[in-house]
């Protein structure tokens, strides 16, 4: 049987709602145990549905064990650095200084297990002012430029609707991880990792942020579907009959390939749209011209001439579109997995594909505490008995 990147390590998950459980779900693919820890009536994001059934839940959860702990307790905290003596990693999205609080900050942590990564996932970093304040993906977007540089110049800032700054905190943390897992390969030592989601999401603003500087301020800050430093035309989305059609032209010749597309021979020649900054010169009048071709043609129409031609080109694309996707399917980042409570339903795979390492087996997210007993005894060598002290205790 062919070893999986991660066979062997253990990761113990503090997470909540979306940052740290993608982490570790990506971390579960790669072929490590994990087990996932919630306190008494579970993560925040468990409950959004009301009860345990929470469809993001179920989505990011997959492939794990599940733990209840009360880390307010003496003896939870006990068994949590138990459990730490023999793991690997502890991943952890707690607001800052919680840890510290409950008595399991990193040198306590360290104390117990000399190997252990500590992987701290936070709105913003240690290292500045904000590094206390309570993060969501909300606020982190609002705060990083995000909105401001999102909608229409005449409108109001808008989120992103993806939860991207969980998301990309999420991916980045599993990098700083396995960078961490490996140089423990040369010093034998663990350490303590962090990534903010704030510094996470800022590199995504390279063009909203080089078209401030560029500009010296003269540019809006929203931009609408063009590109985010107005730098590059046609860039937009555009009219189909039947929706919308993303089309984009990055070099030359691809503007000269749309002009035969358009049968503008006018265009073709004309010394000012020869290159790019000539061209965002004359945005909105290239916008309609491209506009009312397509809006003359179905998208698959629009999609079927422009892909001859070699002009990035894609449909927009609704949710339910993407979820049926032949592709999306194909790709297995949406699995059909069967819930003892929901039935069949779709679950994320992992974007990770490494050629030596399959991804394992899938199984479903599980309830709330459901492995427990099976984890105290496997890991811990506790008793039935000392088990049911626990829980009388409080403590699980």
């Amino acid at each position: 049987m062919t070893r999986r990147a991660l066979d062997g390590i253990t990761v113990l998950e503090l997470g909540q709602v979306y940052n740290v459980p993608y982490c570790a779900l990506l971390l579960a693919y790669l072929g490590a145990d994990v087990i996932k820890i919630e306190p008494p009536g579970g993560e925040p994001a468990r409950q959004r549905a009301g009860g345990q059934d929470a469809t993001p839940f179920l989505m990011l959860n997959s492939g794990k064990q599940d733990v209840c702990i009360n880390l307010k307790t003496a003896a939870g905290r006990e068994l949590l650095l138990k459990l730490v003596a023999n793991a690997d990693v502890l991943v952890e999205n707690y607001r800052a200084g919680v840890m510290g609080k409950l008595g399991l900050s990193y040198d306590m942590l360290r104390t117990v297990n000399p190997r252990l990564v500590l992987a701290s996932g936070r709105g913003f970093s240690k290292k500045g002012p904000h590094r206390a304040l309570a993060a969501m993906d909300l606020t982190v977007q609002a705060m990083t430029g995000v909105m401001a540089a999102t909608g229409f110049a005449d409108q109001p800032p808008v989120k992103a609707g993806p939860a991207i700054s969980d998301f990309l905190g999420g991916v980045h943390l599993l990098a700083a991880i396995l960078a961490a897992l490996l140089q423990r390969e040369h010093t034998g030592e663990g350490q303590h990792v962090e990534v903010a989601m704030q510094d996470a999401l800022l590199p995504t603003l390279a063009s909203n942020i080089g078209a401030l500087v560029d500009s010296h301020g003269a540019l809006p800050e929203r931009t609408g579907n063009r590109h985010g430093g107005l730098a590059l035309c046609p860039y937009n989305t555009y009219p189909a009959k039947d929706g919308w059609v993303a089309i984009f032209c990055a070099t030359d010749r691809q503007w000269l390939a749309l002009c035969d597309v358009l049968q503008r021979d006018d265009l073709r020649d004309d010394p000012s749209l020869q290159t790019n900054p000539g061209r965002a010169k004359r945005m909105a009048e290239l916008d309609a011209i491209v506009g009312d071709w397509t809006s003359a043609r179905t998208r698959q129409e629009n999609l079927a001439v422009l892909g001859d031609a070699g002009i990035p080109a894609a449909p927009v694309m609704s949710l339910h579109e993407v979820v049926e996707d032949p592709q999306v399917q194909a790709s297995g980042m949406l699995r059909t997995i069967q819930h003892p409570r929901r039935g069949a339903m779709r679950v994320f795979g992992s974007p990770i594909n490494l050629s030596d390492s399959p991804h394992p087996s899938l199984t479903r997210a599980p309830g709330l505490g459901e492995h427990t007993h099976t984890v105290l005894q496997e890991r811990l060598g506790l008793s039935d008995d000392e088990i049911d002290r626990l829980a009388a205790e409080g403590a699980i």
